[in-house]
């Protein structure tokens, strides 16, 4: 296989694990989601690292910029100067 088609199935396969996890979290009522996103959320805002987003199918990969309000993040990365995604809207959440 090649190296393109061997790191979309990688990241497939963890978006699909992060998935679980967060499923099995929410049945059992283990952790808080909304906590887990805020502490990935934060750490992204405060050493500038990227994120992967996974929001209703799509990916969205950026880097915090700032937090409007309690329902919504700012997002940059290098296609778009500002992206804006509702945390209501977030399924899952990798850190890069």
């Amino acid at each position: 296989m090649s190296r393109t088609l061997n790191r979309a199935i990688g990241r497939h396969l963890l978006a699909c694990c992060i998935g679980l996890c967060f499923a099995v979290s929410s049945a059992y009522g283990l952790a808080g989601d909304a906590q887990a996103f805020r502490e990935l959320l934060e750490m992204s805002l405060k050493e500038k690292k990227g994120l992967t987003f996974y929001v209703n199918g799509q990916t969205i990969a950026g880097a915090v910029t700032r937090f409007i309000g309690e329902d919504a993040v700012e997002v940059k990365n290098r296609e778009f100067g500002r992206i804006v995604i509702r945390l209501d809207r977030i399924d899952a959440v990798a850190a890069n």
